[in-house]
């Protein structure tokens, strides 16, 4: 592995106690085709940002299996297996794929175990760094109980086939059932300048020193816009995104960024947005947008 020309932004977070990884880190769903199905339109293209974002530094790398479905994990693999000893992969459990892209819910026994194994074959690992038991649907978290299949998650981790347990798209309620079962090092939910609805749960975990990645910290398929966002950047003479991430960055040291990207040119946009500094001024003004 290349030694990166300049510090990560953020430096590192060390999750469940022995796993040090760049707190900004990459997030894989863009790779693969339109909607998040099929094969990725330029390959050579998707390993290159796989290699780049290794190259530059970065530990962390989130997926799933669902994505594609396979694709995300294949490319993965073909681009940086046999892994950096020090790449942590994450990846998540709990839907699947339909022909017509959508994510039904996976969360019986068996199919958490399916998906799990399906993660460690497309892979090519013997054991998972972290998986995360993804609840709720497309909308954001749903209520409900969150037991039967995290505890199936437990039980693969007793098996050695888990090393770190998370959850993800969860409500607090299921944040606390999860850690009343056992240890989790992350929860990973919808959070950004303008979706501030885990306040509270981010600083409850930075109290207790869990990480929180937020998903979607650009917006997703509709990107941030605010008239305070803008005039942000326009005296920062940065681009919104970029001060979206810095924001991030900036607003508590659990946070883990995951951008995405399918460009090396945007993925080192995003991590120079995300090292900018924004001054107490700025944070006042972008805190606004979402109060």
């Amino acid at each position: 592995m290349n030694t990166p020309s300049a510090p990560l932004p953020g430096g590192l977070w060390t999750l469940g106690g022995d796993s040090a990884v760049t707190r900004f880190g990459y997030g894989a769903m863009q790779l693969a085709g339109p909607w998040v199905m099929g094969p990725p339109a330029d390959h050579d293209g998707a390993l290159a940002v796989l290699r780049e974002a290794v190259s530059l530094g970065i530990t962390h790398i989130d997926t799933s299996d669902a994505y594609g479905p396979r694709i995300t994990n294949e490319l993965i693999r073909e681009a940086l297996h046999p892994y950096p000893e020090s790449l942590f992969i994450a990846t998540k459990v709990g839907a699947t794929r339909d022909a017509q892209g959508g994510w039904p819910t996976a969360r019986r026994p068996e199919d958490v175990r399916k998906q799990v194994h399906e993660n460690l074959e497309s892979l090519g690992v013997e054991a998972l760094d972290l998986v995360n038991m993804r609840m709720g649907d497309a909308q954001g978290p749903q209520p409900g109980s969150i037991t039967e299949a995290f505890e199936t998650l437990v039980d693969l981790q007793r098996e050695g086939l888990i090393r770190h347990l998370g959850v993800s798209n969860v409500t607090a309620e299921q944040v606390a059932q999860a850690r009343g079962i056992a240890p989790i090092v992350c929860v990973q939910n919808m959070y950004n300048l303008a979706h501030r609805h885990d306040d509270d749960l981010v600083d409850h975990l930075t109290a207790d020193g869990i990480a929180y990645v937020p998903f979607f910290p650009l917006g997703g398929f509709t990107p941030l816009q605010s008239e305070a966002l803008s005039q942000v950047a326009i005296r920062l003479e940065a681009t919104p995104m970029s001060v979206a991430l810095a924001w991030l960055m900036q607003r508590s040291p659990n946070i883990l960024l995951i951008p995405g990207t399918s460009s090396t040119a945007h993925l080192r946009e995003n991590i120079a947005g995300a090292g900018l500094s924004l001054s107490e001024e700025d944070v006042a003004e972008l805190d606004s947008i979402g109060h």
